[in-house]
């Protein structure tokens, strides 16, 4: 029986990348991305990176650097960013028989079997290649026999350009040669606090974590480190998870552009998460009974009274009509608002799921019957919305949304709205 290997196929700079890739004319430009709002930065191309612009730093602080080298901001673009890794999970997809999406930018694959056909190595220059003709996006591969080792060849395939963007760990030499150069933090799982703790034991570099006894890692830490020990000795304890696992909550909130003083600008944005929420709910397949609403003023303003609230309800019976929620959620907001507070955030929450048709009400309850022309008219707004974004949109969602989070550097939705498609001169 063949050894399971895995590969873990990674973006590069991918918010930037999406960025770059409708405007050829920034092909060598460095570029960030901005967080809501405007206010950090949350991604960089490599010549941003070079010129020392740091993750996370707030943008006032490198303006100055902005300007000297001509480094150019957008504000995140969502729509884009979502379109352009459907298209990459997708291509993934017709080239691995499975295929576990992890993030927006990273997926593992399932190499087993590969190695009879081709080297691996060949096989991760060709989901290079084809990956950069199909889409415009570059991807470093990492190949190994666990995640967590298929992580570190991914790191190692980014760092190191002689590379070629593809590191095959399958080797068990290869493998210690690699964990010797890495520090323990490079370590997928393992964080600030356990760096810390592992760096008193002197367990300072990847490989002596691999050389740790299983058993004493287990009684000091837990079993998930015991776990990545022999992880990182070529032992798959991770397993390839072809389904996402059902979310257990799931939350809608945005800080605004600017400050809320205006209950029925309140109303808008509580009708937008929820309907964000209730769409993301539906995609999971789930019916949800609990509804939290919160709102807070600016926790970092001196000039804004402290105000943070938030209320919650259970529903007689689980639902996912977007309509039910509103409803219940305005409810919840006369409950919040307080005149004479400028509000920063709010958001709202949809907790305790049940899969449609297995929740069994009390018998002094009032359940909520959804109807099949109920469902099909949600599924049918979502199908469109989908395909063209905004489409169909409650009236209490607001046309305007003037308190919409500030997106003033927002590049096109080039592969998303027909208006915004780039065109060829």
């Amino acid at each position: 029986m063949s050894q399971g290997i895995f590969a873990l196929v990674d973006c590069n700079n991918f918010y930037a990348s999406c960025e770059k890739l409708f405007r050829p004319d920034l092909v060598n430009t460095p570029v960030v991305v901005l967080s809501n709002n405007d206010g950090c930065v949350v991604a960089r191309s490599k010549e941003a990176k070079k010129l020392g612009v740091k993750m996370g730093v707030p943008v006032f602080q490198v303006r100055e650097l902005m300007q000297k080298h001509g480094i150019l901001a957008f504000s995140s673009n969502y729509a884009l960013y979502a379109d352009m890794s459907q298209r990459v999970m997708s291509t993934l997809e017709s080239m691995a028989p499975r295929v576990e999406v992890y993030s927006i930018d990273e997926a593992f694959l399932d190499l087993t079997g590969v190695e009879h056909s081709q080297s691996l190595t060949e096989f991760g220059l060709s989901i290079r290649q084809v990956i950069q003709k199909c889409i415009g996006i570059t991807v470093c591969v990492g190949i190994a026999p666990s995640k967590t080792l298929a992580k570190l060849a991914n790191h190692a395939a980014k760092t190191w350009h002689k590379t070629g963007g593809v590191v095959d760990l399958t080797n068990r030499d290869r493998q210690r040669k690699l964990l010797a150069l890495l520090p323990v933090s490079e370590v997928w799982g393992i964080g600030r606090k356990l760096t810390k703790r592992l760096q008193q034991l002197g367990i300072d570099t990847a490989l002596q974590l691999a050389d740790a006894d299983p058993n004493y890692i287990w009684q000091h830490f837990s079993v998930v480190v015991e776990r990545t020990v022999r992880e990182l000795n070529g032992e798959s304890c991770i397993a390839l998870e072809e389904m996402a696992p059902t979310k257990k909550q799931i939350i809608s909130s945005r800080a605004f552009g600017e400050r809320i003083t205006d209950k029925q600008q309140m109303r808008e944005a509580i009708s937008e998460y929820i309907s964000r929420a209730c769409k993301k709910l539906r995609q999971e397949q789930q019916q949800a009974k609990h509804l939290t609403v919160f709102l807070r003023t600016s926790p970092f303003s001196d000039k804004d009274a402290p105000y943070s609230a938030s209320k919650s309800l259970e529903l007689d019976s689980p639902c996912s009509d977007t309509r039910v929620f509103l409803t219940k959620a305005m409810r919840l907001l006369d409950g919040l608002w307080v005149d004479g507070y400028r509000y920063a955030k709010a958001g709202v929450m949809l907790a305790d799921f049940y899969d449609p048709g297995v929740y069994q009400p009390g018998l002094f309850d009032d359940p909520i019957v959804q109807k099949e022309s109920d469902q099909a008219l949600m599924q049918l707004m979502d199908k469109l919305n989908t395909k063209h974004a905004n489409t169909i949109f409650f009236a209490s969602q607001g046309a305007k949304q003037e308190w919409s989070m500030k997106r003033e550097l927002l590049s096109p939705a080039y592969t998303t709205n027909w208006r915004e498609l780039p065109v060829a001169k």
